[in-house]
């Protein structure tokens, strides 16, 4: 299966790091933001990678020329200083023909994630990978869900009908990439269609009853916005267990012990 990881923002909240290095490709613990993704997505069992870019394209490119064990290449948004993310999914719209997983750029997470997700009963086209806590603010990227079914996502959602979060990862079918292509499509024809998130069509897709959910409580994961997400998922990342024995990079590391998974 082919996952494609969107990542042509710049992270302005991440600003100095950011100024001419993308969120992608900044150093955790040794090892870029985007090469922890590809390991996790090796050790899942993904077979090709696609990396949507944006800002500093020739950035990312060099990092990808690296990686030795599975295909990654590269697909550039001309207009990523125009556009929000729906219009990067417009972009690679063409690479949506079939199953495929789609992640946020600025998503870290252990294999036994995608595992659960690929894994799971798929009684919907679109699959969302959700999280709950006991609380949520204004950035969460907020669900309402009832049983398995997406009713809707967003980040102002009435919090008292709030029960979960989407971590940025989510798995179509065929019938749910075209279903989302189409959509795409579609919202990206409206007057506001540049400023939209993606998130926008699958919160319409759930409307429609196309769109389930795949719970992965206990299980590590983390986004990183800002400086603050930095720290802390430079402590958090290296208690994950991410397979294969050779990283991606070609770095053979020494045996170790998987240090356990850190539950969010």
């Amino acid at each position: 299966m082919k996952a494609i990881i969107l990542s042509a923002g710049q992270g302005r909240r991440l600003l100095p790091l950011t100024e001419s290095v993308p969120k992608c490709c900044l150093s955790l613990n040794g090892k870029k933001i985007l090469e922890w993704q590809v390991e996790a997505l090796t050790a899942a069992g993904i077979e090709e990678v696609l990396v949507v870019t944006g800002f500093a394209h020739h950035v990312v490119q060099d990092a990808v020329n690296q990686v030795e064990s599975i295909p990654v290449r590269c697909l550039y948004n001309p207009f990523f200083a125009l556009s929000d993310n729906l219009g990067t999914c417009w972009v690679a719209r063409g690479e949506m023909s079939g199953p495929f997983v789609l992640i946020n750029g600025d998503t870290l997470f252990e294999p036994a994630i995608l595992e659960r997700l690929l894994h799971g009963p798929h009684a919907h086209p679109i699959t969302l990978a959700s999280d709950r806590k006991e609380a949520y603010d204004e950035d969460d990227m907020k669900i309402i869900s009832r049983g398995d079914r997406l009713e809707r996502v967003g980040k102002k959602l009435d919090l008292e009908h709030v029960n979960g979060e989407s971590i940025g990862m989510m798995v179509f079918t065929e019938a749910g990439a075209r279903s989302f292509v189409s959509k795409v499509e579609r919202l990206m024809s409206g007057p506001d269609g540049l400023a939209r998130w993606y998130l926008s069509a699958i919160d319409e897709l759930a409307g429609e009853g196309e769109v389930g959910i795949c719970s992965i409580h206990g299980l590590g994961w983390c986004e990183v916005d800002d400086h603050d997400d930095l720290a802390s998922a430079a402590r958090r990342v290296g208690t994950w267990s991410h397979a294969p024995a050779t990283d991606v990079f070609g770095f053979v590391p020494p045996l170790h012990q998987p240090r356990g998974r850190d539950p969010s």
